[in-house]
């Protein structure tokens, strides 16, 4: 590995002076959280948890309407409808929530982020 030039040994001040830098970002961000209000917070985690739960409850219910309608008009004596649009409702309701709480996720990232950067 080619080095761009000498390293420095990292001195105990150096150290220091990065635990400080890490410990003023995580007490600006507590700061601008109280400021904000943390009621905001707590019903923004309801309603995430409600976001989540209905985004499987309806696809799983309009896989079970869609079998049992498929049941009643196309009666297969192998198959289930209603247990096969059930998984399926399920897989897409899952898939579904995964979508929402990983693009809530980015965002806060990208927040706590750009929080870090400012003084």
């Amino acid at each position: 590995m080619v080095s761009a030039g000498p390293e420095r040994k990292r001195t105990a001040g150096d150290e220091r002076d990065e635990f400080a830098e890490k410990v003023g970002r995580s007490e600006e961000r507590k700061i601008r959280s109280r400021k904000s209000g943390g009621e905001r917070e707590v019903w923004f985690g309801l309603g995430m948890f409600g976001l989540v739960g209905w985004s499987v409850a309806i696809p799983t219910v309009i896989g079970i309407a869609v079998g049992v309608w498929l049941d009643n008009r196309y009666p297969a004596g192998t198959v289930s409808w209603t247990l096969t649009f059930l998984v399926l409702g399920i897989v897409l309701g899952c898939l579904n929530a995964w979508f929402w709480v990983s693009r809530e996720r980015r965002e806060i990232e990208r927040d706590r982020e750009d929080g870090d950067g400012e003084k």
